[in-house]
């Protein structure tokens, strides 16, 4: 999923990779794509995942991964940090979810239970503050229910942000006609409609 999602990301893009699997993606950019990451706790152009003698312990990621740094890094304030997101600098966002509804709501920081840890982090403000939401998530729960859905049943993150979900079964395009299958990965549109509540539509 991590390589599919760096694939689709523009060159030159400023992008904010959310906690869990979504930082993966860094370390599938390819050189030279101009991509710049950017992190909540004050970090721009951040580098692929560090390892070996590359760890350097004030080095890491919003989910406290040890990280490297590209040419021309830079570090400033956590409140900058939140200000470029909430301003509208940041060009795409990738972002773990619990669910997606098929009207581009949001639902990743809680799911209602209740003794769930609920973890907000930076999410509502990446969610509304970048040009662009990407999703990464597994299509189905552990207990086999459908994480793309009609509506959102968890407590919503942000409403009608997110533009494409990336699963490990097909990546999905929301778009104001409906949710579209852009590509599959061994299984079918026909196989995916079965065991989707959402309509679907061939990309």
């Amino acid at each position: 999923m991590a390589a599919v999602v760096a694939r689709d990301i523009p060159p030159g893009s400023y992008v904010n990779l959310g906690i869990g699997q979504p930082t993966l993606v860094a370390d599938h950019l390819p050189p030279g794509s101009g991509v710049v990451l950017h992190t909540e706790n004050g970090m721009l152009n951040m580098g692929p995942a560090a390892s070996g003698d590359d760890v350097d312990p004030d080095l890491t990621n919003a989910g406290k991964q040890p990280v490297t740094e590209l040419p021309g890094a830079s570090y400033f304030h956590h409140a900058d940090s939140f200000a470029m997101m909430r301003g509208g600098h940041l060009d795409v966002c990738v972002l773990g979810a619990f669910q997606v509804s098929a009207g581009g709501d949001l639902a990743n920081w809680h799911t209602g239970e209740p003794d769930a840890i609920p973890a907000v982090g930076g999410a509502m403000d990446l969610a509304i503050g970048a040009e662009r939401v990407f999703v990464m998530m597994t299509l189905l729960a552990k207990d086999g229910t459908p994480k793309l859905v009609p509506d959102c049943t968890y407590p919503l993150t942000g409403v009608g942000c997110v533009d494409r979900v990336y699963t490990d079964l097909a990546t999905f395009e929301i778009t104001p006609d409906g949710v579209v299958v852009r590509e599959t990965f061994g299984t079918s549109y026909d196989e995916l409609a079965k065991r989707l509540a959402v309509p679907l539509l061939r990309g």
